[in-house]
């Protein structure tokens, strides 16, 4: 039997990507999807109108590979105005094929084989595989629950290993943490110090709950020549099929950047960077806006949480909350997932895999939902008690 060439080793230290394995599980059972985070309502209607009409009239060639100009200026205009930097959109910006390939070029620009990054743990689940496919080295430090903050001091041992880069997820995913401005000083101090680069993700960056705010670690003092700020439009205009991403960063560091990006993927969609451009001219208001839609939307989740006895930490941004599952008793939280798509309905993500410490008590839900989604959800969680002390008792 022909014996087939041996595989790439860094391929055995992670696995595919657990969100989106539970969409296809969900799929498999008719269930509720509150595991992979895309909502289920449409983009804004202006939104749709334009992308018809390019689909209709073009581009349908390839743009700049960094950019269509129109669209890079229109970023860029909204970018500085929601930063407070001036974002250049010919020095400043790249497009990317999601924030998913921002990440990934921001960390390829970033970093040498070898090099160490330090992942705030919990992390959305791309952050490990990309430093390991870019051939550098994790450094977790914990964001400890259940209000996921980090210890100055356990940060300050982690920078003492001389990392290259920080990611920062903020808003949090999956905690909803949005980052104190002190914490931010307290990052940039240390990158500073260190000479370390911090790589953003902050796709959330609109969609943040009073009385907490925002804040780009890039406009803190001297904090733009060594970040690389990337994020999308997927979240905040309900695209997440439209694959628009961008980075951010210092004129040297995106002509680096530009030549990844070329060569990982050449370019975002033309037709939809023409369509988008409507979406950021919308007035600041739209803004304000989705930030109400989604608290309404997190605090009618939430009130089906407590509805069925479920103890969570309340997110302060993004859409997204850890729940314990601790009290129905299984040691496994893949399959305790994977039971509750079959018996309730409802999919939700396994902790475990957001952390690098061995955590398997909590599930996220993502709340991206119409209200009557998230009120059938609520239905179902309401039974979920009963259903696994069922199982209990067998």
């Amino acid at each position: 039997m022909p014996v087939m060439p041996r595989l790439s080793s860094r391929l055995q230290h992670f696995t595919d990507s657990v969100i989106r394995r539970m969409t296809r599980i969900n799929d498999l059972h008719g269930g509720i999807n509150l595991s992979q985070g895309f909502p289920d309502f449409d983009p804004p209607a202006a939104l749709r109108e334009a992308a018809a009409r390019t689909g209709r009239e073009g581009p349908h060639q390839y743009a700049v590979t960094w950019g269509a100009p129109r669209f890079r200026a229109a970023l860029a205009a909204k970018q500085s105005r929601f930063m407070g930097l001036p974002v250049d959109p010919e020095l400043h910006l790249v497009v990317t094929c999601g924030s998913t390939e921002a990440m990934m070029t921001a960390m390829m620009t970033a970093c040498e084989p070898g090099d160490k990054v330090i992942i705030f743990s919990p992390f959305y689940e791309n952050y490990g595989a990309d430093t390991i496919l870019c051939g550098a080295d994790p450094v977790y430090v914990p964001l400890r629950p259940p209000d996921f903050r980090f210890d100055p001091d356990e940060l300050r041992r982690a920078f003492a290993l001389k990392p290259k880069a920080l990611v920062l997820c903020n808003p949090s995913n999956p905690s909803g943490r949005v980052f104190a401005r002190e914490e931010l000083e307290i990052i940039a101090a240390l990158a500073q110090e260190h000479d370390a680069w911090v790589i953003t993700d902050e796709v959330y960056e609109h969609i943040v709950y009073p009385p907490f705010r925002h804040t780009y670690i890039a406009s803190l003092p001297g904090m733009f020549e060594r970040t690389l700020s990337c994020s999308s439009l997927s979240k905040t205009y309900s695209i997440t099929g439209w694959r628009l991403g961008y980075m951010i960063g210092p004129e040297r560091a995106l002509e680096g950047a530009r030549k990844v990006h070329d060569f990982l993927t050449v370019g975002a969609p033309a037709p939809l960077q023409e369509a988008a451009v409507t979406a950021l001219g919308f007035p600041d208001t739209y803004y304000d806006h989705l930030a109400a839609l989604y608290l309404g939307k997190r605090d009618l989740f939430l009130s089906s949480l407590d509805a069925a006895g479920l103890t969570y930490t309340t997110p302060e941004g993004a859409y997204y909350v850890l729940v314990d599952a601790s009290p129905f008793g299984w040691d496994d939280d893949l399959a305790f997932c994977e039971w509750m798509v079959r018996e309730v309905g409802v999919a939700a993500v396994p902790g475990s895999c957001f952390f690098h410490e061995p955590v398997n008590h909590l599930i996220r839900f993502h709340f991206a939902k119409r209200d009557e989604t998230l009120g059938a959800a609520g239905k179902r969680l309401a039974t979920l008690a009963e259903k696994a002390a069922g199982i209990r008792t067998r």
